[in-house]
């Protein structure tokens, strides 16, 4: 059997002659979960449009194509295409899970929610023709999956082959989740057995890996033992994971010790009324700047990301965020307006107030305006979240934040990597169009190399706990 899985290259980043380097992190890792499942003797393809061409001259027997909300369109497109020709098309993913009755015109079956256990059953039925119109997943696990096909991931093509799922979902309810519908109806947060997680760090070659779990911390006994199994290894990786995990317990030391480098962090907003219009319960009365220091002192960088345009943002969130995110040297930002994704709470909400302005995918993007804003205009929350970008990332502020470290080394380390991040996107696009991407991998391993702190004397400690108790925490914001 002739198998083509597809992932057609998101709205904003299918310009073919300049391709961010963010486009060209990760491979599709979901789908090449769900090659696993198929027969060792079938013909499989698997084609990320965002870091190679996608030919349609073929007709493969099954067609199985991932879709996301600012891919929609393409997909349908590529689907329609593929249907007209006879192959079977199926079509998984978030924005069909949160818009089925849209996708199954484009579609011979659809998939609701995750496919682990449902698209096995879905080729038994495919070889005995009797498949059906919708599939959903009736028993949410991940104990048992086969080794994902990274025979089929092009490598060199990617900055960060070594991404790795070790868990599904998120233990919170965030208003604006685009993922929260993804697992409505079953088990919305569930992990891998640790042995599991282990031998797939062992088969990826190299020391860098980045999880791409949503909560990392999130089942602290799981976490634990994977990190306790990590000891030894000699990684360096990177995730994310709340405020609340980072101030809670040890466990981030732990993940330090395993080789814990950079994390993403949600701060999102410093506003109380927006966390609560957020149902962001995590970061209620958290204190940024201790999770901060917590995660400076273990010598981790941190990518913080905020939203624009929650209901009690006025037009000075835009340079107090970057101002607190500079003087608290977070390595990178990374800010959102907010976008109502159907699905998720955040989106029944503004419908049911006439707030949402249109329903063009392309433009739910994170960089567009699609509902009725309140205290912001659409115009000033555009140009604000474009100000924010370009002020964050000026060479005199990439600067002033690096010479924040009291360590030289985490100074150089923020330096090279916020600014080879953002001030050299020619070089990247360069080194994506020559597929070199995977030889910067040394590189980015030498820039998330440990940083060891010296321990300070009694003095310099009671000055520096003095000098905090004169900084207000976030709630001042």
């Amino acid at each position: 059997m002739q198998v083509k899985f597809i992932l057609p290259a998101l709205s904003e980043s299918d310009s073919p002659f300049w391709r961010p380097i963010k486009y060209s992190l990760f491979p599709p890792l979901g789908l090449a979960t769900l090659a696993a499942y198929l027969d060792p003797d079938d013909d499989v393809k698997l084609v990320d449009q965002h870091v190679e061409e996608l030919t349609l001259d073929d007709c493969p027997d099954l067609v199985a194509i991932e879709v996301y909300i600012t891919n929609a369109f393409r997909s349908y497109q590529i689907a329609d295409y593929y249907r007209s020709k006879g192959s079977y098309v199926i079509l998984g993913g978030i924005h069909v899970t949160s818009l089925p009755d849209e996708a199954i015109l484009h579609a011979d079956s659809i998939f609701i929610g995750p496919a682990e256990e449902s698209f096995p059953r879905f080729l038994k039925d495919f070889k005995n023709k009797q498949t059906q119109k919708k599939y959903s997943s009736v028993i949410r696990t991940i104990q048992d999956l086969p080794p994902v096909r990274r025979d089929l991931i092009k490598r060199n093509r990617y900055l960060v082959p070594n991404s790795i799922v070790v868990s599904r979902g998120c233990p919170h309810s965030c208003s604006f989740c685009y993922k929260e519908s993804f697992f409505e109806g079953g088990k919305s947060f569930y992990v891998q057995k640790v042995d599991s997680a282990l031998a797939e760090i062992e088969r990826l070659k190299g020391r860098h890996l980045y999880f791409l779990d949503d909560h990392l911390l999130g089942n602290p006994k799981f976490a634990e033992s994977l990190f306790d199994g990590m000891m030894g290894m000699d990684r360096v990786f990177q995730g994310a994971a709340t405020v609340e995990s980072i101030l809670k317990g040890n466990l981030i030391e732990k993940a330090a010790k395993a080789g814990l480098r950079s994390l993403f962090v949600g701060f999102e907003t410093f506003s109380p009324e927006n966390l609560k219009q957020s149902n962001k319960s995590q970061n209620m009365d958290k204190d940024y700047r201790k999770a901060i220091q917590r995660l400076h002192d273990l010598g981790i960088m941190i990518n913080g990301s905020f939203v624009f345009g929650l209901d009690n943002d006025n037009t000075d969130v835009f340079k107090r965020t970057v101002d607190w995110g500079i003087e608290n040297a977070i390595t990178t930002a990374t800010y959102h307006i907010l976008t109502p994704y159907p699905g998720t709470a955040l989106y029944k909400t503004m419908e049911s107030e006439g707030r949402i302005l249109n329903r063009n995918w392309d433009l739910y993007d994170t960089r567009h305006v699609v509902y009725k804003t309140n205290l912001l205009s659409a115009s000033e929350l555009e140009a604000g979240y474009k100000w924010s970008y370009n002020e964050f990332y000026k060479w005199s502020n990439i600067f002033k934040a690096s010479l924040k470290h009291d360590s030289l080394k985490h100074s150089v380390k923020h330096l090279f990597y916020t600014g080879g991040w953002k001030k050299f996107e020619p070089i990247w696009n360069f080194i994506i169009k020559t597929k070199g991407l995977n030889h910067m991998l040394p590189l980015l391993e030498t820039i998330l190399a440990k940083v060891v702190k010296k321990p300070a004397n009694k003095e310099k400690l009671e000055i520096t706990k003095k000098q905090q108790s004169l900084i207000p925490n976030f709630e001042s914001y």
